[in-house]
Order: structure tokens, then C-alpha cells, then sequence
């Protein structure tokens, strides 16, 4: 299996369950501010020319929720559980955040990281403010679940865990009022008991140990 990465939210959760199961996984760096995500190689396996996308034989995968999956599978983990009601679950929470969370999260993590990699200018004040005070809601909704839970299905971690955390890590860069919530924090901090989740992405010969 090769898996394609950029050091981003979406391929950091594909990478950090790669880490977590130990699957033996050729990796590839695709360089954002160069455009290779761009070229027609890289197109040829995923054409919407996002990140991450695995290649495991003759099949491409996109998507880092589908991927998520497929490792999990792969690795016969209880990551993807066994139990219908809980695989529904699963997909329930991994809907739920690329609606809610991740997309508000997103938007701070757009503000105040990708527009100065790209020169787009400052943090726009409004809109920091409308990502946050959605975020709050949403927060809200997860840190009512997570009481009496250890993790989102209950005492067994899962991919769903991965998915929806996916922009914690970058909370005190990207002010995202994660501290304003105490089951959520707990939670995270949980998965930051794990090393393939607080260091997920392979070191590379020309930035080692660089993360974003």
C-alpha cells in the first residue's frame, strides 16, 4: 500500500491510523505549495487532486474517512467494529463531523495557517468569529456525549475517534476554544496518550520531524 500525505488535517488522521495499526505503508510526500497535487500523475489516481488518497494494488481510495476504514479492515482492527449498531454509530460520527466540527474547525485552521502559507492575508476578525461561535455549538454537543463514555462509541476506540478529533491538535494555533469544553479536552487527551497520534506523519530526509 502507498499512501499519498500532505502535513494536513484530513491525511493526519489517515496517517495517524496507519501508525496506530503498524501496516507496513510506502509513503508519499505531495508538496501543497508546489502544485503536485496537481500534476497529471497524481491525477491519474485521484482526480478531485486532494489529499490524502491511498493506492493499495490496483485500487485508489480517496477520502481520509474511507481510508480510515479500509486500513482498519485491512488489519482486521477493532477500529472498524464488529457489531452493526456500532458501525452505524461509526458512520453516524464521521458524517457528523465533515458537517459540523471538522467543517467549523476547518474554517479556523484556514484563517490562521493556510492563508499565511499562501500569502492570503490576516485572520478575517467576522469570520473567526462565526467558525467559533459554531464550533462552540457543535463542541457542545459532543462534550454532552462523551460524559460517562470513554470514547465516542463507549469504552472501544474506533476510527470514529480519529475522524472527529482531526482539528484539536491544532486548537492553540488556529484558536479553536477547545479548553471551553472538559469531556472534549479529556477526551483528546486520551488520544494524546498515543504517539502515532500526537506524531502521525513519517519524517521526511529534508524537514525531519516537521509537522503542521
Amino acid at each position: 500500500m502507498k499512501l499519498y500525505y500532505c502535513e494536513t488535517p484530513s491525511p493526519r488522521k489517515a496517517c495517524a491510523v496507519a501508525r496506530y495499526l503498524g501496516l507496513p505503508i510506502e509513503y508519499a510526500f505531495v508538496d501543497l505549495t508546489r502544485g503536485e497535487q496537481t500534476r497529471p500523475d497524481y491525477l491519474a489516481i485521484n482526480p478531485n487532486g486532494k489529499l490524502p488518497c491511498l493506492v493499495d494494488g490496483e485500487r485508489s481510495i480517496w477520502e481520509a474517512d474511507a481510508i480510515m476504514f479500509h486500513l482498519a479492515l485491512n488489519a482486521e482492527s477493532e477500529l472498524w467494529p464488529r457489531s452493526a449498531s456500532q458501525q452505524v454509530d461509526v458512520v453516524r460520527w464521521l458524517s457528523w463531523n465533515s458537517q459540523h466540527l471538522l467543517r467549523h474547525g476547518g474554517s479556523l485552521y484556514f484563517e490562521y495557517l493556510v492563508k499565511p502559507l499562501f500569502g492570503l492575508g490576516e485572520p478575517d476578525p467576522s469570520k473567526v468569529s462565526e467558525a467559533q461561535d459554531s464550533f462552540r455549538r457543535f463542541a457542545g454537543v459532543l462534550d454532552q456525549h462523551l460524559k460517562g463514555r470513554k470514547w465516542l462509541l463507549g469504552d472501544d476506540l474506533s476510527i470514529a475517534d480519529f475522524s472527529v478529533a482531526v482539528m484539536l491538535p491544532y486548537a492553540p494555533r488556529c484558536a479553536i476554544p477547545l479548553d471551553e469544553f472538559t469531556e472534549v479536552r479529556r477526551w483528546h487527551d486520551q488520544l494524546n496518550a498515543f504517539d502515532a497520534w500526537r506524531n502521525p506523519f513519517p519524517a521526511r530526509p529534508a524537514q525531519a520531524g516537521a509537522n503542521a
